[in-house]
């Protein structure tokens, strides 16, 4: 039996070809009910999108494809009137870069794509059809899709959760707050510290709180049983966590652990505008390494992850996988590393 076309899925669905094809192109124009009915047909079929089975039907693309979140941050476009967006430098494009370089070495081009999260499993099945395999990059994706597209397709989950029989690559986001949150409390005699996470559903967020609750355990102190607040990880949810820490009952916190930079350098902002110093009256640190990070004053202490080498491997193992489809699946984890700078008390 060959693979399933639009007329399988539309015939079990009881639905014209046409109302697949809005599916997937146009959802919104299709009412929920039938868009469903269409999905789980296509699910129990295995089947991906028309883009998707002409490139499978070719199997061979020259093609290694990367989808994303949108990582689109309204305080990093042009808030001010000198804001160079292409002077930003965040996440994700060093992951982009690192994914780029092996991708030429193997003499493959890059499709990047990026989604917001109600979108993610529209767009990752219209991309997979478009390559020869497919990495996902910190972004939940609908189990069904993420099924049925890993059945047809070299799949890659780089920093997001992981899936049984799928490759996989993420850091030592436990080990590296665990060894920054420690570095607080035992080299600077900080003991009220306030985690600012992401979103429950963010896997690297929560191991990252993780270390930082084993901190507190090795060090005698109070667990804390959750963040203190949680963000989205852009510049704008780290003022606004800021604001709301600063401006809560109780003590201030000595010092405001973030789950990433772009964050942290957010609540530099609404610290320096409230006159609070950094260091000297609260400390505050990140998660990932941006070079962004080197540029704010103080220079920002965070724990730095090989960002540029997650692409790398994640290539890597698409190359394998492309070369050997029956192969068991590989989970890497990579180190991280402490960078200690002025935002904690270290060099100042």
């Amino acid at each position: 039996m060959g693979d399933p076309t639009v007329y399988d899925v539309a015939e079990r669905a009881g639905v014209s070809i046409a109302t697949v094809s809005r599916v997937y192109r146009m959802p919104d124009s299709v009412r929920v009910a039938t868009r469903e009915r269409v999905l789980s047909a296509a699910y129990d079929l295995g089947y991906l999108p028309s883009a998707s089975a002409r490139g499978l039907a070719s199997r061979a693309t020259g093609v290694l494809g990367l989808c994303f979140p949108d990582f689109a941050d309204p305080e990093a476009e042009g808030t001010a009137p000198d804001a160079d967006e292409a002077e930003l430098s965040f996440y994700g494009d060093e992951v982009i870069r690192g994914m780029e370089r092996a991708a030429r070495r193997h003499g493959y081009a890059l499709l990047i794509s990026a989604a917001h999260a109600d979108r993610a499993g529209e767009v990752l099945s219209d991309v997979a059809g478009r390559v020869d395999g497919l990495a996902i990059l910190a972004q939940h994706v609908p189990p069904a899709v993420l099924d049925v597209v890993s059945r047809r397709l070299p799949l890659v989950v780089l920093a997001g959760p992981l899936s049984s029989g799928l490759d996989a690559v993420e850091v030592a986001n436990f080990d590296g707050l665990l060894e920054l949150t420690r570095h607080l409390i035992d080299g600077h005699r900080l003991k009220n510290l306030a985690f600012v996470g992401g979103a429950e559903d963010s896997p690297d967020a929560e191991a990252r709180f993780r270390g930082f609750q084993a901190a507190h355990l090795a060090a005698g102190l109070p667990l804390p049983e959750r963040p203190s607040v949680r963000g989205d990880l852009t510049l704008l949810s780290g003022r606004k966590a800021a604001m709301e820490l600063l401006d809560g009952e109780g003590p201030r916190p000595q010092g405001m652990v973030f789950a990433n930079d772009q964050m942290a350098v957010g609540a530099l902002q609404v610290l320096a505008e409230r006159g609070i110093r950094v260091p000297t009256d609260l400390a505050v640190t990140g998660f990932d390494g941006i070079p962004l990070g080197r540029l704010v004053t103080p220079a920002l202490t965070t724990v730095r992850q090989p960002m540029s080498r997650l692409g790398e491997e994640a290539v890597e193992l698409l190359v394998a996988r492309i070369a050997d489809r029956g192969r068991p699946a590989l989970s890497r984890t990579l180190p991280t590393t402490l960078a200690l700078r002025a935002s904690c008390g270290c060099g100042v």
